[in-house]
């Protein structure tokens, strides 16, 4: 059986660690080539090598706010690897605080990276595929852009934005062989989620009929999916990786 993303190429923005890391590992080993984007140059290209030589994986810093590096993240990929297949927009920040304390700055920061730097990512990467006529856009929103969560009308607002977002562009662009869909992940054992306070933490847990928290790794199952032709005929959806929670 051969691997499910023999011969692509993937960019994968805040791929240095997390989420995005883990996704990058996974498509390594279904076959694809990977180009990591993230705001540490120096920590995306030591991420890259531990992939793989430079036939494998790339690492290049790349701020999502700036569609200028969002350009440049996918022509590195494409004068590496001829192509991008995947385009992968996971890239986000917290600012976490109740609406009475978020300041102005903290609200446009979240906005900034993660609905900005999605329309960057998927704008960029569409202008490409539309010409070969197939591709993958995959974009990362969260449980809490479909429910709301206490302290982050800045996550909340931005990761339901990114719903609409991918909605949108998936009318756009499915008739030329482009597909765009989401990705709602829950609770992650991430460096970013493992950093919470505990009674947060045991809150969230409570909330989740899996009873666990869920892996990164899990997140990247379900990015291949996407990825892959096992998903040929599907685009504007949005799969919830929540181990059941907020059914």
């Amino acid at each position: 059986m051969s691997a499910l993303l023999q011969g692509k190429t993937a960019v994968i923005t805040g791929a240095a660690q997390g989420i995005g890391l883990a996704i990058a590992e996974k498509f390594v080993a279904e076959g694809a080539r990977v180009v990591l984007g993230d705001l540490n140059g120096e920590q995306v290209a030591a991420a890259a090598a531990t992939l793989g030589d430079e036939s494998v994986a790339r690492g290049v810093a790349c701020n999502v706010t700036s569609g200028d590096d969002v350009q440049a993240l996918l022509d590195a990929a494409i004068e590496a690897f001829g192509a991008v297949d995947v385009m992968i927009n996971n890239a986000g920040i917290t600012r976490d605080a109740t609406m009475r304390k978020m300041t102005e700055d903290q609200f446009d920061q979240v906005i900034d990276v993660h609905l900005k730097g999605v329309w960057h990512g998927t704008r960029l990467a569409a202008a490409h595929m539309r010409e070969r006529k197939t591709g993958s856009i995959i974009n990362l929103s969260s449980i809490s852009g479909k429910v709301g969560l206490a302290g982050q009308t800045n996550y909340s607002a931005a990761k339901a934005g990114i719903v609409g977002l991918s909605k949108a562009a998936a009318k756009e662009v499915g008739y030329l062989g482009v597909r765009v869909n989401c990705i709602q992940p829950g609770l992650i054992r991430t460096a970013m989620t493992e950093a919470m306070p505990q009674k947060i933490w045991d809150a969230k847990m409570a909330e989740i009929p899996m009873d666990r928290a869920g892996e990164p790794s899990e997140i990247a199952g379900v990015a291949v999916f996407l990825a892959s032709d096992l998903s040929s005929y599907m685009t504007g959806t949005v799969l919830e990786v929540t181990g059941g929670r907020y059914m």
